[in-house]
């Protein structure tokens, strides 16, 4: 609006003016004259709020010129509050990530709804990480939220950190809670340090509560829980992910996991659980994980049906995926086992394996009959290591007999520990550990010579399975005509890596590593050097956590876990979304060895159930740490009896197949039968959020004590608050491409305020009279601009609706959606102002056109409503009657009795506030008016 002049006599009780720093119109309630100064209430209906003016602040309405900034700012702010409110989705917009059909489906599901709290339950593969990112950023686009807990297993912090920085340019800030120590000196009783940052991650076990521990005294019991559990807890998250949330269903609620999930499923308002393996076909344990996101509609397991569950489940089969292109979105992948025979100048190596075969089932024999778990543990990972390379079990035998040498205790783990944690931890860290624990009586002699024997035969040449390794690079790279062709290579020890990486440049190949002993730059680094002109990535699988190496297709897998889930992790960094040759995977076993038995057995069995059920691969239905003991103890029998392995093998397979079973079970109960549609993927790519955002900030600023000023491809912003940005931009692609530049997103509470705030247009407000590229000439009449709104107690809705009535009194909608849409791209020129008392007349036609347009768009907002009180009514009741029934089973009467009369009371006080809810409230207000058309009497703009 241009500068008015206040008025020199003063606005009556129930006039309307103009408001100068509110940039509004207002209405006088009351006005007092007191020493010489005149003093006014007025009513701000933009706010809905009553506020003290001087008379210098306000002017007459027919004094206030409106400007083109003015239209400009509220036609764009109009389009994007009513997009949102039509269900436009932010995230896929500004962020720098392109949602495939899936992920886009699941960000619609995740925001139908006030409640978001969801489980996430896409099958392996599809992306969860990148959907509860657009959920994250979705939520923080509109204002609400603010403060980020995420919750994951150890293993995967690094790849949560890294994709969300990727992806979205979202920090999340790890914090070991062994670290809070440091700041017990310097905290008060009142300070919470999870409050230091507003978007943490911390790993699922170091802060679930503990019940005690050998040594500690209740006081280091309730100092240890308050740090790490109850200040979490109580730090006023607005949003909480817990990533393989099936691991929080525990066995019983009284599982310390559980506990810490039933209390950060209550410290947040929104709650995503990321699980692909959610059943795993224990009702009670699926019904706990259900409970944490609403626990009145799941009292009990009869209530885990299809129907109630569908609600608050989003999941999509990787066999209905699909790209923007609606083309199936993974390619097939070609897995095969390739044994390394021994030559005869691997005898040396032959004997080690040998030798440490049977030191290992001497040793696993003994934990047996001792229940030493620990030794049965570093067996286990003295086999593998033996398999792995000469170097990874020399390497481990040398720290083995150093501590032989100076016995200590077993590490702490063994006893504070529980199975998950353990199999948690990649191959290396579970070495690392194991080698520490106690040993037994002779032992040390029988490490001495393993030990001699190592070194010996890593003196007398190459590793058997690394001569392998060469041969088949060259044979690969001569097969798809590639020179440079790129292989990732994957073990699990870090010496087993070392020496394959000395082997390899010693033979001209450019290698680079990664291991669980590197942070996030250095991983980058690592990643970035391998998709340039590095052939050859070493990774461990620590190392490999959270990677993205589509553009490699050839993964070698040096040494396989027992685990066939954990390889199925490895193959995951190459069959990713987004490949586009068929991944090639090499399974190196030595040859005439138990691993080799075991593994063909096994892979037979494997791809029977697969072809029976259709299943992609076991870890599609398996979760990896469910699955690690099963295989351990395969193997282990494998070793102590080998004419056994075709038995122990069928006994697995058995379980496999009932998991298979309860898993097509699952999908049933978690599936909705959702259709992707690949139009809708497309169609953010383009979309015009970004311009409206950038037309109603720098045209809405100058009115509201700020500025926007255009610098080459830049702007310079200075903001209602005084603060400035010097050098901005308002879409993903420029950001992406420009990092110097600071990108303005709705994220922002300065961009939001003006946004929001929209002024009212009053009967009696000069219009402007408007011409705009595009319209032609022959559109004469008012266009207007209506908020049309409902309130209700937890129920605020609004839509905005373009009205076009011309100079004979009708009224068109197809035009009036058209201007609107040309206020938004083409230039606007405002040339002069139509009449005040004209414009009272036309201001009513209008509005009885929007009363009559409008009435549509209320009655949908009034259906939401209703559904939704329906909704919340349904869920209520079928929660009372659930407890209503349990507290029957109660058999003392007298709690029995109390017990109801508290439920009854809490159940009347929540069907009253629903009854209350369902009075709404009807409004409808116009926020912009303009005329089209030269008219007579238009008076010319100053």
């Amino acid at each position: 609006m241009a500068e008015a002049q206040p008025a020199t006599t003063g606005h009556d009780i129930g006039t309307w003016c103009w408001h100068q720093r509110h940039a509004t119109p207002c209405r006088v309630i009351d006005r007092q004259e007191m020493w010489g100064e005149l003093a006014y209430r007025v009513w701000l209906p933009a706010k809905d709020a009553v506020v003290r003016a001087r008379a210098a602040e306000l002017a007459t309405l027919d004094s206030v010129a409106p400007s083109v900034d003015h239209i400009l700012h509220t036609s764009a702010a109009a389009k994007l509050l009513d997009a949102q409110e039509d269900d436009l989705l932010l995230a896929p917009i500004q962020s720098s990530v392109v949602p495939l059909p899936h992920q886009l489906y699941a960000l619609n599901r995740a925001m139908s709804s006030h409640r978001v709290r969801y489980l996430l339950a896409d099958e392996v593969g599809l992306g969860k990480t990148i959907e509860a990112g657009l959920v994250l950023r979705e939520l923080k686009l509109r204002g609400m939220a603010r403060r980020i807990l995420v919750v994951a297993p150890k293993g995967l912090v690094r790849q949560w950190q890294a994709e969300m920085r990727l992806h979205f340019n979202e920090k999340l800030q790890y914090i070991d809670p062994a670290e809070l120590v440091a700041f017990r000196p310097w905290r008060n009783d009142e300070d919470n340090l999870w409050r230091m940052h507003d978007q943490v991650i911390v790993s699922l076990d170091s802060v679930k509560p503990i019940e005690g521990r050998r040594g500690w005294s209740l006081d280091q019991l309730n100092q240890y829980n308050r740090e790490r559990f109850e200040d979490l807890i109580s730090a006023g998250w607005d949003l909480v992910i817990i990533d393989e949330s099936h691991r929080m269903g525990g066995s019983t609620d009284q599982v310390a996991r559980y506990k810490l999930g039933a209390a950060l499923a209550e410290a947040s308002p929104y709650l995503l659980l990321l699980s692909a393996t959610p059943h795993q076909g224990k009702t009670d344990q699926f019904l706990r994980l259900m409970q944490l996101l609403d626990r009145e509609a799941f009292p009990d397991e009869g209530s885990v049906s299809r129907d109630r569950v569908r609600p608050y489940v989003i999941r999509t089969e990787k066999r209905l995926a699909i790209n923007a292109e609606g083309e199936p979105l993974f390619k097939p992948r070609m897995t095969r086992l390739f044994p390394v025979a021994w030559q005869e100048r691997h005898t040396a190596q032959q004997r080690l394996y040998e030798a440490v075969t049977d030191y290992v089932r001497h040793g696993y024999n003994q934990a047996l009959a001792a229940k030493q778990r620990h030794i049965g543990f570093l067996m286990i990972l003295m086999q593998r290591l033996v398999t792995s390379s000469t170097a990874a079990i020399r390497a481990t035998l040398e720290k083995r007999q150093a501590l032989l040498d100076t016995p200590q205790s077993q590490s702490d783990l063994f006893e504070t520990a529980d199975w998950d944690e353990w199999a948690e931890l990649d191959g290396q860290a579970q070495a690392d550990i194991a080698v520490q624990t106690a040993g037994w009586a002779q032992e040390k002699a029988e490490v001495d010579l393993l030990l001699d024997l190592a070194r010996e035969t890593e003196a007398q040449g190459t590793d058997a399975k690394a001569e392998a390794l060469l041969e088949l690079i060259y044979k690969l790279q001569q097969e798809e005509n590639d020179p440079a062709l790129k292989v990732l290579v994957f073990t699990e020890f870090v010496p087993t890596q070392a020496m394959l990486a000395g082997f390899l440049e010693s033979r001209g190949f450019s290698v680079a590593l990664l291991n669980g002993g590197m942070d996030l730059d250095a991983r980058a680094k690592a990643q970035q050097a391998f998709s340039r002109d590095v052939r050859v990535l070493i990774s461990t699988d620590a190392g490999g956590e959270g990677l993205n190496l589509q553009f490699c297709h050839v993964i070698a897998n040096f040494d396989m876990p027992w685990n066939p889930m954990r390889l199925e992790q490895r193959i995951g960094r190459v069959d990713r979304i987004g490949q586009r040759h068929v991944v090639r995977a090499i399974n190196f076993v030595l040859e005439d060895t138990v691993e080799h038995r075991v593994r063909q057995v096994l892979e037979e069995k494997l791809a029977v159930i697969a072809e029976e059920f259709g299943v992609d691969k076991a870890s599609d239905v398996m979760d990896s740490v469910e699955a690690e003991p099963l295989f351990d103890e395969l193997f282990v029998h494998g070793l102590q009896n080998p004419t056994s392995i075709e038995q122990e093998c069928d006994a697995v397979i058995d379980q496999v197949r009932e998991k298979v079973v309860d898993a097509r079970k699952t999908g049933e109960l978690l599936s909705d039968g959702h259709v992707l549609e690949a139009d809708d993927a497309r169609k953010w790519r383009d979309h015009p959020a970004q311009f409206w955002l950038e037309r109603a900030l720098t045209a809405g600023l100058p009115a509201r004590g700020g500025a926007a000023i255009r610098e080459g491809d830049a702007w310079r912003i200075k903001w209602a608050d005084g603060s400035e940005s010097a050098r901005a931009c308002f879409d993903a692609r420029t950001s992406e491409e420009r990092p110097d530049l600071e990108w303005i997103t709705l994220e922002d509470p300065r961009a939001r305020a003006v946004i929001s705030e929209l002024p009212r247009w009053v009967a009696g407000q000069p219009l402007p009279c408007v011409r705009v590229d595009g319209l032609p000439d022959a559109v004469k009449g008012i266009w207007s601009l209506w908020e049309v709104s409902l309130s209700a107690p937890g129920f605020n809705r609004r839509r905005f609706l373009p009205v076009f009535v011309n100079d004979d009194g009708r009224a068109f909608m197809p035009t009036a959606k058209r201007v609107w849409d040309l206020l938004l791209t083409e230039r606007v020129e405002c040339w002069g102002t139509f009449a005040a008392e004209g414009s009272a007349e036309r201001y009513e036609s209008s509005l009885a056109a929007a009363k009559n347009q409008g009435e549509r768009l209320f009655s949908s907002l009034l259906d939401e409503h209703r559904t939704r009180l329906n909704e919340e009514r349904e869920r209520t009741r079928y929660a009372f009657e659930s407890r209503q029934q349990a507290i029957g089973r109660i058999g003392l009467p007298a709690v029995r009795e109390h017990r109801r009369k508290r439920l009854n009371a809490e159940h009347e006080a929540r069907m009253a506030a629903l009854e209350d809810a369902a009075a709404c409230i009807p409004d409808l207000n116009a926020v912009l008016m303009l005329r089209f058309s030269a008219i007579e009497g238009a008076e010319s703009k100053a």
